[in-house]
């Protein structure tokens, strides 16, 4: 069996009630349930979440709430892995057993039911453990600066002051917004950013990370944008 697991707590503090406010006229976790829906990959699509308001949003839009997550797993430490592992543990105990799992997060309005399917895809292709989401930084990481302790600049590494940014090797960040695994990798806690992970690597203009209000406004007009140039495409 295959599960989508949403992460989804209620306890929200620099965007309160983050994962159900409105975004571009849904929920935002709702954008996150319909991708999950439209691959047809999972057996089961689930919101893990402590917060009842939060689990009838979510049904509305189609995922179920099995259970309602316990508040030792919905503080400010507990970790995605946590929530997964307990999730998966959870179907286990219930006799049905989870294959592959995918968790993907509330607050990632541009996660696309395409990009999930190759997710899925590499990874049962492979002996890999994980397939996560992935996109390049927009400049070479080898050129970053830093401010000293009098104010002034120095580079972070100083052996590439003179090399050229198409000399570089490209880096790559996670683009927090859904990460495949076997089960068994999640439950052994097997460390997600290694070698056992295949990366999916996602345009840079399909990924804004939302912590604050000022990040949620420029992703509502990313957002905006995209769907104008799809309109203007049809």
């Amino acid at each position: 069996m295959n599960m989508a697991i949403i992460p989804a707590r209620g306890g929200s503090k620099r965007i309160p009630r983050k994962n159900i406010r409105e975004f571009a006229g849904k929920p935002i976790i709702a954008y996150s349930i319909l991708a999950a829906l439209d691959t047809g990959l999972f057996n089961r699509v689930i919101v893990s979440t402590d917060d009842e308001e939060i689990a009838e949003v979510a049904k509305c839009y189609g995922a179920e709430v099995p259970f309602l997550r316990p508040k030792t797993l919905a503080d400010d430490f507990t970790g995605t892995n946590a929530v997964v592992k307990h999730a998966i543990q959870w179907y286990l105990d219930q006799g049905n057993p989870i294959e592959y799992a995918c968790c993907i997060y509330a607050t990632a309005p541009f996660v696309a039911s395409q990009y999930l399917k190759e997710g899925y895809v590499k990874l049962s292709a492979s002996e890999k453990s994980f397939a996560f989401s992935v996109t390049s930084f927009p400049f070479p990481v080898q050129r970053a600066l830093r401010i000293t302790k009098d104010g002034s600049l120095d580079a972070l590494y100083p052996e590439h002051i003179f090399s050229r940014s198409q000399d570089l090797e490209e880096a790559y960040h996670d683009a927090g917004q859904f990460y495949w695994g076997r089960s068994n990798a999640f439950l052994n806690d097997e460390i997600l950013f290694s070698t056992v992970s295949i990366p999916i690597v996602l345009p840079r203009h399909l990924v804004q990370d939302i912590d604050t209000l000022e990040d949620w406004k420029r992703a509502e007009l990313m957002f905006s944008a995209l769907q104008m140039g799809k309109g203007s495409a049809e």
